[in-house]
Parts: C-alpha cells; structure tokens; sequence
C-alpha cells in the first residue's frame, strides 16, 4: 500500500466497506443469505419474519452504527487529509458531465421503489420471490435492462441455482432426523446454563465461526440450521428472538476478513486497505458490531417481542 492511499482513500474505503456490512443486515432484500437464512428458520423453527419485522427488529442497533460509523472509523483508522476543499468543485464538474435525469433512470428508480413497497407492505399478499420476478419482469419489457445483460449476470443464475439446492439439503438434514439428534446432544451439553446465557453465547459462536468460512451462503447452509434446533431443545428459549440474532448477524460477520463476504475481495483487492489493517479493523469492527447487537438488540427485542 503506497503511502498516497492513506491519505483519505483507506478511510474512506474502510468506511464504505464497514457500511456496507452494516446495511447488509438492517435490510432482508440488503444480502442474499438473509433469504436463505429465512427460509431455513421457517422450516427449522416454523416461524415466519416479514420485511418490516426484520427491519424494526434491528432499527435502533442499525441507526446508532450506520450514524456513529463515520466517526468510529476516523479515531480508530484517521485519515491523513483531514480536508480537501477542491473534491465538492471536481464532484460538481463531473455531475454537470453526466447530464441530466433519464427518463430509464427515473423508471428505474420507480419500479425499486414499487418493489420496495411491495416488500414491505405487501408481505401478506404477495410473496417476495413473486415481487422481484415480477419487477425484473418490467425492467426487462420496459427495455430499462436488457435479456442479454440477465443472461451475462452470471453471479445472480450461481445464486438462484445454489440456493434451490442448499434449502432442499438442510430440509433433507431435518428429514432424516440428523438434526433431531444433534438438538439432544447439544441441548444435553448446554443444560445448567441460563437461557440468557445460551441466547448470547449461540450468536457469538455463530459469528466467531465464520473465520472459518469463505461464504455467507455456506455459513448459513451448515450452521444455522443446527445451532437453531439445540437453541429450540432448550426450555423457554425465546426461538424468534434468537433466531433474528442469528439472521441479524450475517451482514455484520462480513466484516471479519477478506473473504467473509462477497464485497470483501474487492474491497481489499483495491489496494486501498494494507492486508495487516483489513485483519486487524476486521476484528476490532467485528466486536463492535456484535457487541452492540447483543447489548442494545437483546433487550429491545425482548421489550418488542415480548
């Protein structure tokens, strides 16, 4: 890493890349395992979690990291220009190059919205799958995006193909009673523990594991739906409450490493952030956010679910 890069740019790529994480988990359309993760609590807990319970559910955790964020980075990872009075007058140079609103783009920007909508206030009506077909549906027949660049999008078929197959295995997990059986040993491991004390220790062990993973998706696949059922065998267990910890952490874990997540590997291979520093803020921003998870979210969640 030059020496140049430490000027603003690792600042602000670090902040970037720790935002990103952060409103990865505070929406269920913001991460593609959210999806998957949903999926697995409805089949391994039976419970259902709409758009809006998702979002209010961690709405004072995502609000007091997504505003403190910017200062948080600048005392731990400062940059070395504090002030650049010439980037507001290049910024409004290059707005002026790019001209004008399209009409594509305010099309755009209407059918995200109507998907948006349909997410959040339409939960009861219309499934979400059904929503984001239908608004590709448009874009596509209003030529906004063209069949040629769904095809090419190669990252997206990968996604839809893997999460058919990694939900129809762990529902074949439950079937053939593997985890019935896991959720005795564990339950038997963690009796003579409060219930307070195995619905914070779960979540970190679901978090601190990731180290372990190059993928949000395979986490989700080989992990959630085990620790899930041992948290179900244990009497009392408040399931929805530690089942939205566990969804909850899956953007926030993306900050651990390089490779936690998907933006990860672009974010580091910008040369921005040194290989040392994106280890050592990883783990520090790890803990941030998982502490203020559990400090601030388990009490507001206990006060809202109940």
């Amino acid at each position: 890493m030059s020496h140049c890069t430490r000027k603003i740019g690792s600042y602000i790529m670090w902040t970037a890349f720790a935002t990103t994480c952060l409103t990865s988990s505070m929406f269920l359309t913001g991460l593609a395992p959210n999806l998957l993760a949903l999926s697995l609590v409805k089949q391994t807990a039976k419970i259902d979690i709409t758009w809006m319970e998702w979002f209010m559910g961690l709405l004072p955790v995502g609000v007091l990291l997504f505003l403190l964020l910017p200062l948080i980075v600048y005392k731990i990872y400062p940059p070395e220009l504090k002030s650049s009075p010439e980037v507001p007058v290049w910024a409004a140079q290059e707005l002026k190059k790019m001209g004008g609103i399209t009409i594509r783009e305010t099309s755009m920007a209407l059918l995200a919205a109507l998907a948006l909508g349909l997410w959040i206030f339409g939960g009861e009506m219309i499934n979400a799958t059904t929503v984001a077909l239908l608004v590709l549906s448009l874009m596509i027949i209003s030529r906004i995006v063209e069949w040629d660049d769904v095809l090419a999008h190669k990252q997206a078929w990968n996604v839809l193909i893997w999460f058919a197959t990694l939900v129809t295995m762990a529902d074949g997990l439950n079937k053939v009673g593997f985890l019935k059986w896991f959720a005795g040993g564990a339950a038997g491991a963690l009796s003579g523990y409060s219930v307070m004390t195995i619905l914070v220790a779960l979540p970190v062990v679901y978090f601190v594991v990731h180290y372990m993973f190059a993928s949000l998706t395979a986490h989700t696949t080989a992990l959630l739906p085990v620790l899930l059922t041992a948290a179900i065998a244990v009497p009392e267990m408040p399931v929805k409450l530690i089942s939205l910890l566990f969804c909850y952490s899956l953007g926030l874990m993306g900050i651990i490493s390089p490779y936690a997540t998907g933006p990860g590997p672009i974010y580091y291979g910008s040369g921005y952030v040194s290989r040392g520093d994106f280890w050592r803020l990883g783990l520090i921003f790890g803990a941030i956010y998982l502490a203020v998870l559990l400090v601030i979210g388990v009490p507001y969640l206990l006060y809202v679910i109940g």
